[in-house]
C-alpha cells in the first residue's frame, strides 16, 4: 500500500522539522512538501498532490482558516488537519465551516498526532473531542434568533455578536482568523440583510435582545 503523501504548512521551521522527524519515522506517512506561508503552501498542494495537509491556523500572509478553505475548494480531495496552539471554539466553528476534517492542539502527544495524520487520511472526521463538545453544548444552550438575525449565516451572526461587545473589524479578523476585508464585506452584507446603515445600529439591536432574553424564561425567547 502506497504511504499517505503530506504537505506541512506551518510557518515555524522547529515545528515542521519536529512534525516531519516523527513522520519519517513511520512506513506509511512521507512528506512530501514543506511550506511557511498559505500562498507557498497552496503552491505545494497543487505541486506535490498530497492526501493530508498538516497545516497551522496562524500563518503569517493569511489565516490557516482562508487557507484551508481555498485548499479544499481547489482540491476537494485534499484532507486537511488543523493545528493550533490555543483552544478556540470560534476558530473550531470557522475551521469546520472551511470544511477541514481535522482541529487538534499543538500540545497533542506525538504518537497521536500520527495516528491523527493516520485517520485523516483514512477520511475519518477528527476534532478535538473536549473542544467540540464545548462548541455544540454553546450552541444548543444559545438563544434562539430573533427573524432579523434568522436571515444571517452563522459567520454573520458570530460577527454581529462580536460587534454588539464593540470590537473593531481588525479585532473581529483577529479573533476569527480571517481577513480583516473579509470581516468588512462580511459586516457590509450583515447590515444589508437586517436594513441597517450603521454598525452601532446592530450592536444596540442585538444588546438589546440579550437584555431581553435575560429577563425572560427560555421558553419565551423570540424565535426566527
Amino acid at each position: 500500500m502506497a504511504p499517505i503523501r503530506i504537505v506541512l504548512i506551518d510557518d515555524h521551521e522547529v515545528v515542521r522539522a519536529g512534525i516531519k522527524a516523527m513522520i519519517d519515522a513511520q512506513d506509511d506517512l512521507e512528506v512530501v512538501g514543506e511550506a511557511g506561508t498559505a500562498e507557498d503552501g497552496l503552491r505545494r498542494v497543487g505541486y506535490d498532490e498530497p492526501d493530508v495537509v498538516v497545516l497551522d491556523v496562524r500563518l503569517p500572509d493569511r489565516s490557516g482558516v482562508e487557507a484551508c478553505r481555498d485548499i479544499r475548494t481547489r482540491f476537494p480531495d485534499v484532507k486537511v488537519l488543523m493545528l493550533t496552539s490555543f483552544a478556540d471554539e470560534e476558530a473550531l466553528l470557522s475551521a469546520i465551516l472551511a470544511g477541514a476534517a481535522g482541529y487538534v492542539l499543538k500540545r497533542v502527544k506525538g504518537s497521536d498526532l500520527v495516528n491523527d495524520i493516520r485517520r485523516v487520511g483514512a477520511g475519518e472526521s477528527l476534532l478535538d473531542p473536549e473542544m467540540t463538545e464545548k462548541l455544540f453544548e454553546r450552541l444548543r444552550s444559545g438563544p434562539k434568533s430573533d427573524p432579523l438575525l434568522a436571515k444571517l449565516s452563522d459567520q454573520e451572526r458570530e460577527i454581529v455578536t462580536h460587534i454588539a461587545e464593540g470590537k473593531t473589524n481588525k479585532q473581529i479578523a483577529d479573533d476569527m482568523f480571517l481577513a480583516e476585508k473579509t470581516v468588512k464585506n462580511y459586516v457590509s452584507n450583515l447590515l444589508a440583510k437586517m436594513g441597517m446603515s450603521r454598525r452601532s445600529e446592530a450592536a444596540a439591536y442585538v444588546a438589546r435582545l440579550d437584555a431581553e432574553r435575560e429577563s425572560l424564561p427560555p421558553e419565551e425567547w423570540p424565535t426566527g
